[in-house]
Order: C-alpha cells, then sequence, then structure tokens
C-alpha cells in the first residue's frame, strides 16, 4: 500500500510503499478516507515530540477518519507502530475508534478533531471551567488557538481574551467569540500592562499554546495580580515559541495559581478520545470552524514544510 514513510529523525515523510497492516486481537483495520497534518503529527514525525519512540522507518500521521471492514466510518487515534494515519490502511486498537456523526464531512472531521480536542480537553478535564469564568488564550490566531475561543464561549466561559501576532487574525476573532485581543508586539512594557489590566479585571483560566516570552509575562501580571482570591489555573497545551522560561519563585508564593499540562499523558487517552467525542458532536451545533484544504496523500512531500493555513488534510 501506498503511505507517507518516515525513514529517520528529521527527514520528511517521503511517498512510497509499506507492508499492508494486519489487526492483531482487539484491533481493526481502517481504510483511511482522510487524516489531517498537525503540529502532533509533525513533532512526532521529526522526533522532537516528548511522545515519539524513536523507532524507524514508521508512517506519519496520529489520527484520522476511515471506514473499518464493516462500513462504520470513524474517527481514529493512535495508530499501532509503525503503521499511522498517512497511509491508504491503518490498524488500530478496537477502543481507539469512534463513531463521525453524519453531518460531518471526512474532511473537517479529521481536520477539527486534534485541535478542538486541545482546548476541550484543557478546559474540562485539566482547568474544570465553570461557567460564568473568564479564559485568556494565549496564541489565539492559529488553527488551536481560533477553536479554543469558540469552544471557550461553548463551555460556558462569560469572557475570552485572546491573544496572538497577526493583527488581522486577532480581529477576526472577535467574530467568534473573542470579547477582548491583546496584540503580542515588539513593545514588551506595553504587552506587560495590558497583561496586568487583564489579570486585574480577573482570569480564572489560561490556556497557553506558546509558551516563551509571552508565557513569562502572563505569569509575571498573575503574581502582580496577588490580590485576586479566586485560584488562576494556568494549562500550558503548546510550545510554538520557546521550550523552556526563565521561572520565579515569587509567582507560587503570592498568586493562588496552579500551572499544568494538557495533551498525550497528561491526558489519559480515554478521556482524550471522550473530548474529541465531544468536539466532534458539538461541531456543527455550535459552528465550530476551521479552514482546511484535502491534499493527495502523493504530495505529502509537497506540503510537509509548509507555513500553517488553511489545514491540509492527506486524502489517500
Amino acid at each position: 500500500m501506498k503511505a507517507a514513510i518516515v525513514q529517520g529523525a528529521g527527514l520528511a515523510p517521503a511517498y512510497a510503499d509499506f507492508p499492508e497492516p494486519v489487526p492483531g486481537e482487539g484491533e481493526r483495520l481502517v481504510k483511511v478516507r482522510a487524516a489531517a497534518l498537525t503540529q502532533l503529527a509533525r513533532g512526532r514525525a521529526s522526533g522532537a515530540h516528548y511522545s515519539a519512540s524513536g523507532a524507524y522507518p514508521f508512517i506519519a500521521g496520529v489520527d484520522g477518519v476511515g471506514r473499518l471492514e464493516d462500513g462504520a466510518r470513524v474517527y481514529f487515534l493512535l495508530p499501532r507502530a509503525p503503521y499511522g494515519a498517512f497511509a491508504e490502511e491503518t490498524v488500530v486498537a478496537a477502543q481507539n475508534c469512534l463513531r463521525v456523526p453524519e453531518d460531518l464531512d471526512d474532511v473537517t472531521a479529521a481536520a477539527i478533531a486534534n485541535p478542538g480536542m486541545s482546548s476541550w480537553a484543557a478546559l474540562t478535564e485539566r482547568a474544570r471551567l465553570v461557567a460564568g469564568e473568564t479564559v485568556l488564550v494565549n496564541g489565539a490566531t492559529g488553527a488551536s488557538g481560533r477553536l479554543a475561543v469558540q469552544i471557550a464561549r461553548r463551555l460556558g466561559a462569560k469572557r475570552v481574551i485572546a491573544t496572538g501576532r497577526n493583527p488581522a487574525a486577532l480581529a477576526a476573532l472577535e467574530t467568534l467569540g473573542a470579547d477582548a485581543t491583546i496584540a503580542l508586539g515588539a513593545d514588551e512594557r506595553a504587552l506587560e500592562a495590558r497583561f496586568r489590566d487583564a489579570f486585574a479585571a480577573g482570569v480564572d483560566v489560561v490556556l497557553d499554546y506558546l509558551w516563551g516570552r509571552s508565557a513569562e509575562l502572563l505569569l509575571s501580571a498573575a503574581a502582580a495580580a496577588a490580590a485576586k482570591s479566586s485560584e488562576i489555573r494556568f494549562v500550558q497545551i503548546g510550545a510554538l515559541t520557546g521550550g523552556q522560561i526563565p521561572f520565579l519563585a515569587d509567582v507560587l508564593r503570592s498568586t493562588p495559581i496552579s500551572i499544568m499540562g494538557s495533551g498525550l499523558g497528561s491526558v489519559p487517552a480515554p478521556r482524550l478520545l471522550a473530548a474529541i467525542a465531544a468536539v466532534l458532536a458539538a461541531a456543527t451545533p455550535a459552528g465550530l470552524a476551521i479552514a482546511a484544504r484535502a491534499v493527495p496523500l502523493a504530495d505529502v512531500g509537497a506540503v510537509w514544510g509548509e507555513a500553517e493555513g488553511a489545514r491540509a488534510v492527506f486524502v489517500p
């Protein structure tokens, strides 16, 4: 069968032949119909993501939409290595498959599942969002962050604050549920002042997709709002602008703040699947929107290194 095969660390997947999978006990054979190119898929393929096994060769891709042998249309997560989602067929544990709502097409379902899960799981499993609270999304102009704004509103946030570098993308977030936006510009003094004003007015949950300097300034602003009586839950989801930050012990001592991560490992796989099921079920009723485009799997090499725009969804 044809697949996107990773031969070594740091190498982009190549479209080539790979042995067909044979399901074992408790597994299902899936004929793949759509599989999205996500940051998680890229990170695992490069070997940089903490969940990468380091064993080569393997097929890239962590999730997608396909048909089981009985014709059922399912979303699937974490195929058994060395198989992946970017292939004509894959093999997945039966418990890692769930039905796709009929009102979602294959490409949309594949595109929205992973980025939607990142905020749904962070808000429900980690932050335990309570209706009426305020959520700040740091890095809201990417696909995951845009969905996070919509999902926070869907889950009952009274106020949503969005940060990002792209002014046009920030402005568009106001139509998706953001009550206020903060531009991550070069003027750090002005940025820190905006962050301090936000926390002084009240922030209950931070969803952080960036880490790096903006997260450092957010945590500093949280510490400056030490008089705030309710707990601030800071949920770290992605690290697009840096994997490490300096951290002051004063932040923890002076502020009722909990810092936690959300992702593979910090949330058990069954709970991640439950979050994905909730996202898929809510996508049409809530009008959750994501820009996506179908790309032939044979073109994997051409689009692998593209900057994020409309999400590429590979179609075998």
